[in-house]
Order: C-alpha cells, then sequence, then structure tokens
C-alpha cells in the first residue's frame, strides 16, 4: 500500500490545474526571461511552483536546462545554525547551555554543513554534481555551472555579503536575480547595499570553523543584516521598470539585474536608514 499525501503536499495538488515537469518549468523559464549562458541567483519555494513532476530535482534540472551549459546556477547557502546562541531566539536555549554549544558546535565543513530555512531547492543545488560552495560558515552561497567555482572562490569571515563576499564578483559579471514565488525579503543581494551605505552599524558575529588544530570557535564584526524593509524597496524598485514579472508553474517570477538592484537599494536605503544608522 502506498503513502497518501502528507497534509502541505494535499494543499499544493488543490491548488494546481496540472502537473508541472522538468520540460514545461523550463518553457516557462525561458519565457519569464531566463537566458542561456548568464549567471543567476535564485531565491524559490517549491510550493509556489505547484505540484512538481520529480519535485525539487526537476526544478534544478528545468533551471540547469534553461541556462544550458555556460550558465551558472546560484543560490543562497545559509547555515546561521552556526552561531553563538546567545542570540538565539527562535527558540533560546538556556543560558546554562550555551558554553557547551559553543564547545560542540560542528564547524563549518562547505562539503556536509546543511543549511538552514533555505528551502529544499537550495539544498538539491548543495549537493548537486559539481556543486561548489564558498568558504562562509553562515553566509555561504553554493552553485552550479561554467562560473560558479570563480565567482565564489572569495568569501572572507567578515564580508558575509560585502565586498569581499560573492556578490560583488556576481554583480560584475552581469548577474541577475530570479525571485521564484518568494519576495524581495528573500533577495539575498540587498544586502550588499546595506554595507555601501555610510554609517551603517555593525554587529558582533560568532561560528565554529575548522583549523588545523581542530575545530576553533571565532568571533567577527561584519555590518548589520535586516531585511525589515526589504518589501518596501522591492515595490519601489519595481516601479522604476526594472522588473519582468511573468509565471513559472503556479508561481509568480520576478527576474532583474543585480547591479541595477543594488544600486537602486543603496540610494534608497541611505535615504530611509541614513540618519537613523549614522546616529545609532
Amino acid at each position: 500500500m502506498t503513502d497518501s499525501p502528507t497534509a502541505p503536499e494535499a494543499g499544493v495538488i488543490s491548488r494546481t490545474d496540472a502537473p508541472h515537469t522538468r520540460r514545461s518549468l523550463a518553457d516557462d523559464l525561458r519565457r519569464a526571461g531566463v537566458r542561456p549562458g548568464e549567471v543567476l541567483i535564485v531565491h524559490s519555494s517549491l510550493s509556489a511552483l505547484g505540484w512538481v513532476v520529480g519535485g525539487e530535482i526537476a526544478v534544478v534540472g528545468a533551471l540547469l536546462d534553461t541556462l544550458g551549459p555556460d550558465g551558472t546556477l546560484i543560490v543562497p547557502a545559509q547555515s546561521f545554525g552556526n552561531s553563538d546562541p546567545a542570540q538565539w531566539s527562535r527558540p533560546p536555549v538556556p543560558e546554562a547551555w550555551w558554553p557547551v554549544i559553543r564547545a560542540n558546535m560542528p564547524p563549518y565543513d562547505p562539503a556536509t554543513s546543511p543549511t538552514r530555512g533555505m528551502g529544499r531547492i537550495v539544498e538539491t543545488v548543495r549537493v548537486w554534481p559539481g556543486a561548489v560552495r564558498s568558504a562562509h560558515p553562515q553566509a555561504s552561497f553554493a552553485g552550479v555551472g561554467a562560473r560558479a567555482g570563480e565567482l565564489l572562490a572569495r568569501h572572507d569571515l567578515d564580508s558575509r555579503f560585502g565586498a569581499r563576499s560573492p556578490l560583488p564578483a556576481i554583480e560584475a559579471a552581469g548577474g541577475r536575480v530570479l525571485l521564484l514565488g518568494v519576495g524581495f525579503d528573500s533577495c539575498t543581494c540587498l544586502h550588499l547595499a546595506e554595507t555601501r551605505i555610510p554609517g551603517a552599524p555593525t554587529e558582533e558575529q560568532s561560528c565554529s570553523v575548522a583549523t588545523a588544530d581542530g575545530p576553533a570557535w571565532v568571533t567577527f564584526i561584519d555590518t548589520v543584516a535586516h531585511e525589515g524593509d526589504f518589501v518596501e524597496l522591492g515595490t519601489a524598485f519595481t516601479t522604476t521598470g526594472g522588473v519582468r514579472r511573468e509565471r513559472v508553474g503556479a508561481a509568480e517570477a520576478r527576474i532583474f539585474g543585480v547591479a541595477e538592484i543594488v544600486a537602486f537599494a543603496t540610494g534608497w536605503l541611505a535615504s530611509h536608514r541614513g540618519d537613523a544608522w549614522a546616529s545609532g
């Protein structure tokens, strides 16, 4: 006897007129404007696509089919579970546990450290044959394709989303963003704009890293990452005409350039946050 669909899957079925396939999704992606050979950062929700034959495997396959052998697929592969337990709030843990957690947290390993809260499509890209992953223990990116190794090569500890992260390299390469069933609050490259605002506040972060002498608990200072106003920012950017909107499967797809939105966001954030950040 086969298992019946779980409740979430049953809900997806009820919202899907016909099954989506790797081929149909690739056709949709082409109509949405995804181009062979380009560099594409994808933020996604599998359930938003509707019912897909083959699930996340089919979605990643469709993206790679559309980008072709000269294209590069990149996803945020964040693992913020590797962080100071004193900062945990969902849920918090007892203060008495903090030293034990710090002493025993597995160090970041690009090959084995799972993502956290990023979704099944991201996890599929992370373990895809030939995938590479950047070096940051909390804010890594994973990629597959012709330029993945080049674009993800540098990711310094104190530059999660800044000048020494993969984002400027992706920006310079003419990369674009695909929001696939998710909002602008998922758009990681907007954090690059935050790092370019004069007076942007910084914060202390800690994590476990691998060293020649074994795991080590390290602390670093970096720009505060805050996405609370990214939906408002994205709405403002959309009014400039810089966003192409289509349907992929059952999901709304929005495509735009990294350089274009980061330039817009730098000015927008400086106007909306700058004084408060400089005084804070």
